[in-house]
């Protein structure tokens, strides 16, 4: 099993999401963009950096979890009332957070994932429970087929936080997957068969779903969430005995 630090690339290129919060500090720091501002469409937003409308929603939604951002369905998106300075401050460290803590960031999602799962076996509905089938089930097909399956992975996680009905932890589990999830697969971290690993994980997932079983489904989370964990942890005691030479 190899460590987080032998598997990743020494230098990572900045994701599209920081570099979208990067240039959206910039605005703002530059008085381009002022506290109450209204931000341009995500149309805009997208041409203006040349990424995809899905990484500026994703990029908005971080630094509205962070209170950065405030979203009023009826006229848009607002810089929020925080002194420059304070914002600048965060967003720094949302973006420090980002690429240097990827232990702790596993192990936040690992204790939220659980939550989630015993909330969504607890509250889920069919319609719960029929997103969540379908994103396994577009996963497998493209998992099988040898192809990208990322977005896949994340919707059924995601389907899943939403079928808790709890909208902080589905801010959060929000917040923390799309790069989690992406470097996972991406870097290869667990391995290059651990797609079709997660297959049957999925499934043990999802039939404890189906039964409202709380502890199976916990159980079943814990499972196909505990190599990365031991992985992170792992690298997280390599890197403090290192520190502490």
């Amino acid at each position: 099993m190899k460590s987080i630090t032998e598997t990743l690339p020494a230098t990572q290129p900045e994701s599209s999401v920081d570099k979208i919060i990067r240039e959206l500090k910039q605005l703002i720091v530059s008085g381009q963009l002022k506290p109450g501002d209204r931000l341009p469409a995500e149309r805009s937003l997208s041409e203006k950096f040349g990424v995809g409308r899905s990484y500026v929603r994703e990029a908005i939604l971080k630094l509205e979890f962070y209170g950065l951002l405030k979203t009023n369905p009826q006229s848009g998106t607002y810089v929020s009332g925080l002194s420059i300075k304070v914002i600048d401050n965060i967003i720094n460290d949302i973006i420090k957070l980002n690429k240097d803590n990827f232990s702790a960031l596993i192990e936040a999602r690992y204790y939220l994932e659980l939550d989630a799962v015993k909330l969504a076996a607890e509250r889920r509905s069919q319609a719960d429970l029929e997103a969540i089938e379908q994103a396994l089930l577009d996963y497998e097909t493209k998992t099988l087929a040898n192809q990208d399956a990322v977005e896949e992975d994340m919707l059924f996680h995601i389907m899943i936080a939403r079928a808790a009905n709890n909208s902080v932890i589905e801010s959060m589990i929000l917040v923390l997957i799309p790069d989690l999830i992406k470097t996972i697969i991406e870097n290869k971290v667990c391995g290059e068969n651990r797609g079709k690993t997660a297959m049957k994980e999925h499934r043990a997932i999802l039939e404890a779903l189906k039964a409202g079983d709380i502890d199976a489904a916990e159980d079943a989370m814990a499972q196909h969430l505990d190599e990365i964990l031991q992985i992170s942890r792992t690298d997280y005691t390599a890197k403090k005995i290192i520190n502490n030479q």
